[in-house]
């Protein structure tokens, strides 16, 4: 069964790839393709064609468990259908010499509300401790500097139905009810009433809602574009897994909430605050616990953990390093006027402090991983210079409080920074 899903999936991109065979037509499509626009589309993360928009996302990455991940993905686009559409990828790692993949699709129900059924069924890859919103749908970043460093993972293969539905422009819903089976990577078991369990399933049912009550739109043939972009940024998110049902393990639910404010002080400066939360109640795996989005290599000296700072992650934090049933974060990032040293040449300073704090009950439960938690709070600070050269940038990031180490080189961490906006 598995092998007729990925023949299926290989054929139809190659049907799609065929499809755009250069002819005349499809020249002169081509060549009607505003630049700006096309910059857009790639910006986003998406190569597109007539019919199908290649995803950027699969092409390649690299992390500590794959290897090399390489594949092909993407979803159709208007020109398919404004109805109906696919959304599906394979991609191999050649570390684990694992295919994986997902099929999905779905039908517009509603023009007018953005009201899309969707159903999909995905044989991949997690991290243990992340936890996505739903309504943030897919995201894209040239460099992913945290997934070259990331050790944790886990198999899931999910299948699940999802709906969305948007009640105005300002606020966005999702629903999803899934069924997963679990396998981590790495050696843990977790022991619930002296059961021991080192693969198990869940069925969820979870609900997200994004409020955006700030932002202005303008209705532009028909489509609501965003004129001016308003803080603060409400989501939330509520899950809940059901024992029993589709033989499913655990009862456990989670709550998690974001708001994202920023302050512009004037054209070339502002600050920008992002205070996350997040609380798991009743019998919860370490894969669905919360990590604080951890950036530190666990290697012996600070040369050697030299790497990549990414946006919201913890520079000084180990990976691995805390989990918790409940947390919160603040992430405040103030940005300075640009140093104007030539027309071309004008690096930026930012000033960020990081905060963290959670705890967990039943530690006990997870077994063969070692970990502490937050409950005494994570305190880190640091500055980056961006846009040195050519995106590049550096950040320095000093960890004291609670958490200080007692060698003081492990306190620090010294990194490359990488932005550029298209």
């Amino acid at each position: 069964m598995r092998k007729l899903l990925l023949y299926t999936l290989f054929f139809c991109f190659t049907f799609i790839a065929a499809a755009q065979t250069p002819e005349k037509e499809t020249k002169k499509s081509t060549d009607s393709i505003n630049s700006d626009a096309l910059l857009k589309q790639i910006g986003n993360g998406f190569f597109p064609t007539n019919i199908w928009n290649f995803d950027l996302r699969y092409l390649i990455k690299f992390n500590q468990y794959e290897g090399f991940r390489t594949g092909l993905g993407g979803v159709t686009n208007e020109g398919f259908s404004e109805d109906f559409r696919i959304d599906s990828y394979v991609v191999y790692g050649f570390r684990d010499h694992r295919f994986k993949y997902k099929i999905g699709g779905g039908v517009l129900l509603n023009k007018d509300t953005k009201s899309w059924l969707n159903i999909s069924y995905t044989d991949d890859l997690m991290e243990t401790g992340s936890s996505n919103f739903l309504t943030d749908g897919r995201t894209f970043s040239f460099f992913e500097p945290r997934l070259l460093n990331i050790s944790l993972f886990h198999k899931h293969i999910t299948s699940a139905i999802s709906y969305e539905h948007e009640v105005n422009p300002k606020l966005i819903t999702e629903t999803e009810v899934a069924v997963s089976n679990i396998d981590p990577t790495y050696n843990y078991t977790y022991v619930l009433d002296n059961t021991p369990y080192q693969s198990f399933g869940t069925s969820t049912a979870k609900v997200a809602l994004q409020w955006n009550p700030f932002v202005e739109f303008e209705s532009i043939d028909g489509k609501n574009k965003i004129v001016k972009d308003g803080y603060p940024k409400f989501t939330l998110q509520y899950s809940k897994s059901f024992k029993d049902v589709f033989d499913a393990d655990f009862n456990f639910s989670k709550l998690d909430f974001r708001a994202i404010h920023k302050i512009n002080h004037n054209k070339d400066s502002h600050t920008i605050a992002t205070l996350s939360a997040g609380l798991a109640h009743g019998d919860t795996p370490l894969t669905h616990m919360y990590h604080a989005y951890p950036n530190n290599i666990n290697k012996e000296t600070i040369l050697n953990r030299f790497s990549v700072a990414g946006i919201n992650s913890f520079e000084t934090m180990f990976f691995d390093e805390f989990f918790s049933d409940r947390f919160a974060t603040l992430v405040v990032k103030h940005y300075i006027k640009p140093f104007r040293i030539t027309s071309y040449f004008k690096p930026q300073l930012v000033l960020i402090t990081r905060y963290a704090v959670g705890n967990m009950n039943n530690i006990n439960r997870h077994q063969n991983v070692n970990f502490g938690t937050l409950k005494n709070g994570y305190t880190e600070s640091g500055f980056e210079i961006n846009k040195l050269l050519l995106g590049f940038g550096l950040s320095f990031t000093y960890r004291y409080g609670a958490y200080h180490l007692p060698k003081e080189e492990d306190n620090l961490a010294l990194k490359f920074t990488f932005n550029i906006t298209l």
